[in-house]
C-alpha cells in the first residue's frame, strides 16, 4: 500500500511538472512572438516618422556634398536629426529581434525543457530579450523628448529605473547560474557515486571467485 501511494504521488508530481512544462513553452513562444512583432513593427515605423516623398511626386535624395542634413524619402528622420541615439536604438532594437527570434525557433525545434540546462539557456536569451527591449524604449524615448524636458525631469528618473533593472537582472542572472552549477555538481557527485557503486559490486563478485578457487586447490 506505501508502495502503491509513493507511486500515485510521483506521477501526480510528474503530470503537474509535465503541465508546467507545456504552459512554460506556450508562454514563452507567446512572449517571444510578441517582442519580435514589436521590435520589427519599431525598424519599419522608428520614432519620428520617416521623410515622406515630395509633393510633386518626385523621389530625390539631397546633395551630400553641400552637407545638407536631409534624410531621403523613405528614410528615418531621427537618423539624422539624433545619428548616435538613434544608432543606439537600432542596435538594441536589433539584439532584441534576433534573440526573440532565437528563442521562438529554440521552441519549434523542439528541444526537451525538462533538461535543466535548456532551462537555462532559454531564461538567459529572454533576459538578453527584456533588457534590449527596455534600452530600445530609453533610446526611443530619449529621441522624441525635447532636450529641456529629457534633462530637467526625465533623465533622473530614467537613471533610478536603470539602476533598479540592473540590479533585479543581477539577482535573476546569479540565481539562475548558481542554479545551473548545483544541478552540475550534483549530477557529477552522482555519477562518480555510481562508478563507485559499480567497481564496489565488480569486485565483491570477483572475490567469491577468487576464494572458490583457493579452497579448490
Amino acid at each position: 500500500m506505501m508502495s502503491n501511494s509513493k507511486q500515485k504521488k510521483k506521477l501526480k508530481a510528474h503530470k503537474k511538472k509535465d503541465e508546467w512544462l507545456k504552459d512554460m513553452r506556450g508562454n514563452l513562444s507567446l512572449l517571444a512572438t510578441v517582442i519580435a512583432t514589436m521590435t520589427f513593427q519599431s525598424a519599419i515605423n522608428p520614432p519620428g516618422g520617416i521623410r515622406p516623398a515630395s509633393e510633386t511626386g518626385e523621389i530625390t535624395c539631397p546633395d551630400t556634398s553641400k552637407n545638407i542634413t536631409v534624410p531621403c524619402p523613405g528614410e528615418a528622420v531621427l537618423s539624422v536629426l539624433k545619428a548616435d541615439t538613434y544608432n543606439s536604438f537600432l542596435y538594441c532594437n536589433t539584439i532584441c529581434f534576433a534573440s526573440s527570434l532565437a528563442v521562438c525557433l529554440l521552441l519549434v525545434s523542439g528541444l526537451p525543457l525538462n533538461n535543466r540546462f535548456f532551462i537555462w539557456f532559454f531564461s538567459i536569451c529572454m533576459c538578453i530579450t527584456l533588457t534590449a527591449l527596455t534600452l530600445t524604449y530609453l533610446y526611443g524615448l530619449q529621441m522624441v523628448t525635447p532636450n529641456d524636458v529629457w534633462d530637467n525631469s526625465l533623465f533622473s528618473m530614467v537613471g533610478v529605473v536603470i539602476f533598479i533593472w540592473i540590479i533585479l537582472l543581477g539577482i535573476v542572472v546569479i540565481f539562475l547560474s548558481l542554479r545551473l552549477l548545483f544541478w552540475i555538481v550534483t549530477k557529477c557527485r552522482n555519477k562518480k557515486q555510481t562508478e563507485q557503486g559499480e567497481d564496489q559490486n565488480q569486485s565483491k563478485q570477483e572475490d567469491p571467485k577468487q576464494s572458490t578457487g583457493e579452497d579448490a586447490t
